[in-house]
């Protein structure tokens, strides 16, 4: 089975690719851009953007929208990550974090799939903390600033092990879960 992940981002990509490996799933790298709603909920995100694609005669892809939530910042950035992390990026978000005690956080990441005329929606949640500074080369985005465990960021971990407790992880194993009877 093939499908195009759609995205701007190579990162989540190679995520998706080692996630589906030994299940069959061959996934490619599709840069078709679609209308992402302003909207303060992931799923809505995410279904629209099914909508979008797929009246363009689009099959068989995935689309995701994912977030950071931030406990002692009302869960901002949440669903404007992306344009939080273009416009002030982790030093800006550090910043906003100087001196807070909770340091709560989760990632948050909503896949949408259409396949075989079928759409699936699921949400994967990593609870973790945003670190008091910078750590680790791999990863993207937040990475470097939020640890799961209270020790080591995203972007110190390897790949495999990421995809084991990240909120991507999480949502593709739920996706998996709900494809089974296509697999």
């Amino acid at each position: 089975m093939r499908l195009s992940i759609v995205t701007s981002n190579p990162g989540k990509v190679a995520e998706y690719q080692r996630s589906f490996e030994g299940y069959g799933i061959e996934a490619v790298h599709l840069r078709e851009p679609y209308d992402e709603v302003q909207s303060s909920d992931l799923g809505e995100v995410v279904r629209k953007g099914i909508g979008e694609l797929r009246s363009r005669g689009l099959s068989d892809f995935i689309i995701d929208d994912s977030g950071l939530f931030i406990d002692r910042l009302k869960g901002f950035p949440g669903v404007w990550s992306a344009y939080v992390q273009k416009t002030i990026g982790n030093d800006g978000v550090l910043k906003l974090m100087q001196g807070a005690g909770d340091r709560g956080a989760e990632f948050r990441c909503c896949i949408g799939c259409c396949i075989g005329g079928r759409d699936i929606v699921v949400t994967g949640v990593c609870r973790g903390s945003i670190l008091e500074g910078g750590r680790g080369a791999g990863g993207f985005g937040y990475d470097p600033i939020f640890s799961h465990d209270g020790r080591r960021s995203f972007a110190e971990i390897p790949l495999d092990e990421k995809n084991g407790v990240s909120h991507r992880g999480v949502a593709v194993r739920m996706l998996i879960e709900e494809m089974r009877d296509l697999l």
